[in-house]
């Protein structure tokens, strides 16, 4: 039996708190294009988890009103995974930046999608490291003179997208934040699609990096579903375009595949939640457990 999508007004997910990223910021788009998108699903706040590690970008899960953790950097696929693990029927998003992502949290990163968790990992891309002032990230181009690089960046970026798709993701996308609209489509997928899904955000970092600006993106960025040639689920393909850069970059669903996800495959987690299951002991154990390791 079909279900029916209510959606829901984006105040839902409004927090208390304010963004306080510098004015201009490509986060700000990002943060009302994660709500626009789980608005659109009718995924209530109590479903919702939000999940980052360190950066300016992963302040985010404070800017919104659901469950959320700020942890450790480069740890947040980790974090989220035992999220996940322990509830499986939340929707659980990581957000953070290119650095924490591409960089010290890679191996989680790798990892998570080989498993094809179920999770959706929202990456702001600036190609700089803009909480400690502007030094190269993983993703800054060949060349780019910054703070740790004034010579020029000597290092290949990173692909993701590229890195994605050979790794196991079953959903991997890009958007970028001056397109808001298009952002927030591509986030709904990601989210209501069942396994690992990256949405690869390019997120002007408007204070410490001059050259990949709004205005730099606007004259080379596409979007892929206007090609109705293209075919999101053609796996050399989707490598093609994860590799085209420079006078056009594409933007939208650059690969799909339907996938088992982790939990529909583990037995412990084909029933439901363990955080709903009952544990097994008696009230005696129980106790005698917990004062043995508080």
């Amino acid at each position: 039996m079909a279900t029916t999508t209510v959606s829901l007004p984006i105040a839902t997910y409004d927090s208390i708190i304010d963004p306080d990223w510098c004015p201009g910021c490509g986060d700000f788009g990002v943060v009302k294009g994660l709500k626009m998108a789980a608005a659109s699903l009718g995924i209530q706040p109590e479903n919702l988890c939000t999940v980052s590690g360190i950066g300016c970008s992963s302040n985010l899960p404070g800017y919104v009103h659901a469950y959320g953790v700020h942890s450790l950097h480069g740890r947040a696929v980790a974090v989220a995974s035992g999220i996940k693990f322990a509830n499986h029927k939340l929707n659980v998003v990581i957000t953070g930046g290119d650095g924490d992502g591409y960089g010290i949290g890679l191996g989680h990163f790798v990892h998570a999608m080989r498993r094809n968790l179920d999770l959706t990992y929202i990456v702001m891309n600036n190609q700089i490291y803009g909480l400690t002032t502007g030094q190269a990230s993983p993703t800054t181009m060949k060349e780019v003179q910054t703070k740790s690089t004034p010579r020029g960046n000597v290092e290949t970026p990173i692909n993701p997208l590229a890195l994605a798709i050979v790794s196991g993701a079953t959903y991997v996308s890009r958007a970028f934040s001056g397109d808001p609209k298009h952002m927030a489509d591509t986030i709904a997928g990601g989210i209501a699609h069942k396994g690992f899904a990256l949405i690869d955000v390019f997120s002007p970092c408007v204070t410490y990096n001059k050259i990949n600006t709004y205005p730099w993106f606007r004259k080379r960025v596409y979007r892929l579903e206007e090609s109705s040639e293209y075919d999101p689920t053609n796996f050399q393909e989707a490598l093609n375009r994860a590799y085209e850069w420079g006078d056009r970059i594409p933007l939208g669903l650059i690969y799909k595949d339907e996938q088992p996800t982790y939990e529909e495959s583990e037995p412990a987690l084909k029933e439901e939640p363990l955080a709903h299951q009952k544990l097994g002991l008696n009230e005696e154990l129980f106790d005698s457990l917990v004062e043995e390791f508080v």
